[in-house]
């Protein structure tokens, strides 16, 4: 008789790391969060080593920072990382946006139909746009079904939840709304070129509201930041997580 199988132990540090990250891009851990690993044993039910393996790993990834006097946070990107996000994140998903014109099935297609026509009816809600334009993007990347895409997209994803959003501003929703259809057109003719400069204008769009937003912001940031000891960020504690 054979003896029964081992169930394989958990990977304690994949599923700190999975549960933090999931909390950074939700937003329940905003940047600028102090991250204690006395604090996050209590909130995650795990022990310390697997907490610093994974803050190790977040880290490395840029979602998590190191600021003086406070140790670890959730990173808050400066301006040039705004600007470097938005220049990377034009040319993948502008190529994603081609791939799916290209591969796309004929049920992904509807789906994305489905949600920019979700996406008009709830304009003025905020939160369920944001939500909504999140999968939206999801499936994009996952249409142009090309896997080491897909990895690229998904770290950059993680990273840009870091900024809040610009969905709030009622003339920016309605904005994004339109370009989203303009996309979706490209799409649904399998026009890759068109879709591609589809969504790179859509990006730049974003990237001038997004800076729009940072010089708003600038001088409140600049004389708040210098009394609390730190450098100023774009996302301050209590921003709702963007796209």
């Amino acid at each position: 008789m054979k003896p029964a199988a081992r169930t394989p132990a958990p990977d304690l540090g994949r599923d700190a790391y999975e549960r933090v990250k999931t909390a950074i891009r939700e937003g329940s851990l905003p940047p600028g969060t102090r991250l204690t690993e006395a604090e996050l044993v209590v909130r995650l039910g795990i022990s310390r080593t697997p907490i610093r393996q994974a803050l190790t790993r977040l880290e490395t990834e840029g979602l998590v920072s190191h600021e003086p006097r406070r140790g670890a946070v959730v990173s808050r990107p400066d301006h040039q990382q705004v600007i470097e996000l938005y220049s990377i994140r034009e040319v993948l998903e502008g190529t994603a946006a081609r791939f799916a014109a290209q591969h796309a099935s004929e049920a992904e297609l509807e789906a994305v139909t489905q949600l920019v026509t979700e996406e008009g009816k709830v304009l003025d809600h905020p939160g369920e746009l944001s939500a909504i334009n999140h999968r939206l993007h999801t499936l994009l990347h996952r249409a142009a079904h090309n896997r080491y895409l897909l990895r690229a997209l998904g770290q950059l994803t993680d990273n840009m939840a870091l900024l809040p959003t610009m969905l709030g501003d009622p003339a920016r929703a309605r904005q994004s709304h339109e370009e989203h259809g303009a996309l979706l057109a490209a799409l649904k003719r399998r026009d890759g070129s068109a879709a591609e400069l589809a969504m790179q204008a859509h990006l730049r769009s974003a990237q001038r509201h997004r800076i729009a937003w940072l010089l708003k912001h600038l001088d409140q940031d600049r004389k708040a930041e210098p009394a609390r000891g730190r450098n100023p960020s774009l996302a301050p504690p209590g921003a709702i997580r963007p796209r």
